[in-house]
């Protein structure tokens, strides 16, 4: 079962969550079966890989754009890491959870939740970085920008420490990764030539399957590339990210790309404004 888990995650990485959501609940019922007829430590080694599981729905809804789901699967994993006793799993879901309060644009309980994530966690670690880079960003949402730097700098810290190897819970966390979250903080607080090259280094260390993320990073670059550099290359950026979100289905590349359309309006006329907004209009109308 955990290596399932393992290809239902690679196979998110790069279908994105329709491919995988139904799937990964029929895992949860069969775990749930195997409990009742388990005991001892088998029971307790079940109850650890359905924690982990469900925080893996949690991650599947809210990039699925369903965040009330999210929530309720994060809540339920989180229930199932405390009785299983795994204080780095609980630490890992409290993080996500922050990150999950982030893009539901709830500042005070991303703030809140990121401080309890980095309580629980070991002090240095992957675990207490991750708690510190959706902290940051809550207090970007609030208009702190000292604190979300120095925040985002303490992640950073942590992070490229060699004493801290990337093995375990939230291995994936690099220096890439605290930087692109960066520069979506810093396009938030209006510094974007600096979100635009902040998204432009993650985007080249990303790896090759790491494909939905790749459309992430190119929809929220191409909302600060309209501040800084102009609606052609901002179009451009949103084609190539609309190519990957229409793949994946992956909402937190849909509601960039929204929000990127609206600015657009009033760039009628431009060729690459045009091309972008028709091929957005027509995923639309497909959709309804």
């Amino acid at each position: 079962m955990r290596s399932l888990r393992r290809s239902l995650v690679e196979c998110d990485n790069v279908l994105g969550p329709r491919e995988v959501l139904a799937t990964a609940q029929e895992h949860i019922q069969l775990i749930q079966r195997l409990r009742r007829e388990a005991s001892g430590n088998d029971r307790k080694a079940l109850l650890q890989l359905l924690a982990e599981y469900a925080e893996f729905c949690s991650w599947l809804h809210q990039d699925g754009g369903d965040h009330r789901s999210a929530q309720y699967w994060a809540d339920r994993a989180t229930d199932w890491a405390s009785a299983c006793g795994d204080h780095d799993l609980i630490a890992y879901i409290t993080a996500r959870k922050a990150q999950l309060a982030g893009d539901m644009k709830e500042s005070v309980d991303a703030v809140d939740l990121a401080d309890y994530a980095q309580r629980l966690a070991r002090p240095g670690s992957r675990l207490s970085a991750m708690g510190a880079v959706y902290g940051a960003h809550g207090h970007a949402l609030l208009g702190d920008e000292l604190t979300a730097q120095h925040t985002f700098d303490q992640a950073l810290a942590l992070v490229t420490d060699p004493s801290e190897a990337p093995i375990g819970r939230g291995r994936w966390l690099n220096a890439a990764y605290v930087e692109a979250q960066r520069a979506r903080s810093l396009s938030l607080l209006g510094h974007h030539q600096e979100a635009v090259a902040g998204f432009e280094q993650a985007i080249r260390s990303l790896p090759s399957n790491f494909r939905r993320d790749r459309g992430v990073y190119l929809a929220r670059s191409a909302i600060s590339q309209l501040a800084a550099n102009g609606p052609e290359q901002a179009a451009a950026t949103g084609e190539a990210a609309l190519g990957i979100a229409l793949s994946t289905g992956s909402a937190r590349i849909f509601t960039e790309l929204a929000m990127l359309d609206g600015l657009l309006q009033r760039c009628r006329g431009v060729l690459e404004v045009d091309r972008f907004r028709a091929a957005f209009d027509s995923h639309l109308l497909h959709e309804a």
